[in-house]
């Protein structure tokens, strides 16, 4: 995975659209830098990462943020459990659910810089907060399990509904939300199994919802989104 990150930006020119998609396990760990509003680190967890160590926000941030050029542009679909900020962009769309957003500004008081080198960055995320899980379920296609997340992404898509980032993640949460009454039937609780090992938290209901990230503020009703 980490040279898959490295070969997405290598070479990168102004004009050049990238895609970064993962899905599977996320985790948190312990901030002592204090460069993260929450006190905590987001990480993924690829299937080696008992012996290789999770991939931690900053080094994404590092890899595949800061080295964008004015004039390209990164997508990121990130479907896993605590990744809200997993990009470490430093502005965090706080949306209702009446669609009613704010910016919120995630900068570090260190001010250290965690957005591009001019070009844009912007994020859906797993389909949870940095303090939600997020799970594989089978009450969305009714055919066999998927990511949740992923899953409502294409479906907006799909629907019509990818006009605009606003309508996107709207039509991401509706997704959800509506299938969230079949939960005791379609969810797994495998993801958080996973983050009760890492963590040595317990078991509880999964909580998703949508996120949007970005390395600088727009609105999101009228922006087009393009990849």
């Amino acid at each position: 995975m980490r040279m898959a990150l490295y070969w997405l930006v290598q070479g990168c020119q102004p004009g050049d659209s990238l895609v970064f998609h993962y899905s599977g396990h996320g985790s948190q760990q312990r901030n002592y830098t204090g460069d993260e509003v929450d006190g905590y680190d987001e990480t993924l967890c690829p299937v080696d990462f008992e012996t290789q160590g999770m991939i931690v926000d900053n080094e994404i941030n590092a890899t595949i943020v800061k080295p964008l050029p004015r004039g390209a542009k990164l997508h990121a679909i990130i479907d896993s459990c605590h990744s809200g900020t997993v990009l470490d962009l430093p502005f965090f769309c706080r949306m209702d659910r009446h669609g009613k957003y704010v910016w919120e500004d995630h900068r570090p008081r260190s001010g250290i810089w965690k957005g591009t080198s001019g070009g844009e960055a912007i994020s859906f995320s797993a389909g949870c907060d940095n303090d939600q899980t997020s799970a594989d379920t089978t009450a969305l296609s009714k055919i066999t399990s998927t990511g949740a997340m992923t899953f409502s992404f294409i479906q907006a898509i799909e629907r019509g509904h990818g006009s605009t980032y606003g309508k996107i993640l709207n039509a991401m949460r509706s997704t959800i939300r509506n299938a969230d009454t079949e939960f005791s039937g379609g969810l797994t609780l495998v993801p958080s199994l996973i983050n009760m090992l890492l963590t040595g938290g317990s078991v509880s209901r999964l909580t998703q919802e949508p996120q949007l990230t970005a390395n600088e503020p727009f609105d999101v009703y009228t922006k087009p989104f393009s990849l």
